[in-house]
């Protein structure tokens, strides 16, 4: 699907099933130099049990125009400008590693455009290795090969891909690959930067659910610890969930689909549950 937003093309994809204005929306956020492909094994589920979806192209990912947007907070700023394009609001939004990042900065800088967070592989802070930055600027292959082998847990180096046949690392790696230029040192020096999470954490004020990798070697589960104290649940917002994958790595969605879409889906119904009967509308 396309849309046009301020004289540029947005490419999202909504799961075959544009839903119901009734039905919560639910927005996923892809990771470094990745795009709405991450999500092509949760995002038809969800479309057809209940939810509108859109797994957002970032500006300058996948099929949206350029250029790629150099800061996180301005990142969490055009996706609740998305949130109200698409009529989701306010709606459920489920990121991935630096889209828990964006997903963060959009709840806590516009609370109105947000129903709840599903945050996949996070941490606290997200510094980049040196190694990975230089690649990402001038070495795109050897960046897709460092991030893959990195990003996947050991078990997955070898199988483990959804579909019969594939390979979820060369997968991977082409993902990135094909990635437009520029996109991927972009999102490595953003997040590289990025200091804002546990401040945005702190100001959250919706249902929030974290999903971790046990072999996740980029954001191990430690390094989500700060972030997850910050979270403060009051009256109104719910004790954090946090669900550690076994035997998963970074790439969450990519590397246990199944488990994946069964966590998002049970943190999207406790998310409606725990809201108000006026919120819900």
């Amino acid at each position: 699907m396309k849309i046009q937003h301020e004289g540029r093309t947005i490419r999202y994809a909504n799961g075959g099933n544009a839903g119901d204005s009734s039905d919560p929306g639910v927005v996923l956020l892809h990771g470094s130099g990745m795009n709405r492909t991450v999500w092509q094994l949760q995002t038809r589920f969800f479309a057809h049990h209940g939810y509108r979806v859109a797994a957002l192209d970032l500006p300058g990912h996948g099929g949206s125009d350029g250029p790629p947007l150099s800061r996180i907070e301005r990142m969490g700023d055009w996706v609740a400008e998305m949130v109200d394009v698409l009529g989701f609001g306010p709606a459920h939004l489920v990121g991935h590693s630096m889209g828990t990042y964006i997903a963060l900065e959009a709840a806590g800088r516009h609370p109105e455009a947000v129903r709840s967070l599903v945050l996949l592989a996070t941490a606290a802070a997200m510094p980049v290795h040196p190694a990975l930055l230089e690649s990402a600027k001038h070495d795109v292959p050897r960046a897709g090969s460092l991030m893959t082998s990195w990003g996947c847990s050991s078990r997955a180096h070898v199988g483990r891909h959804a579909s019969p046949g594939f390979w979820l690392l060369g997968g991977s790696r082409a993902l990135v690959e094909v990635s437009p230029g520029g996109a991927l040192a972009a999102d490595m020096a953003a997040c590289n930067s990025y200091g804002g999470a546990v401040d945005a954490a702190a100001s959250v004020a919706c249902p929030v659910s974290v999903i971790l990798g046990s072999d996740d070697k980029m954001t191990p589960v430690r390094s989500a610890q700060e972030l997850l104290a910050a979270f403060d649940p009051g009256e109104t917002v719910p004790a954090v969930k946090v669900t550690v994958l076994d035997g998963v790595g970074h790439m969450i969605p990519l590397e246990d689909p199944g488990r994946t879409r069964t966590c998002i889906t049970e943190a999207l119904a406790t998310a409606d549950a725990s809201l108000a009967p006026d919120d819900r509308d």
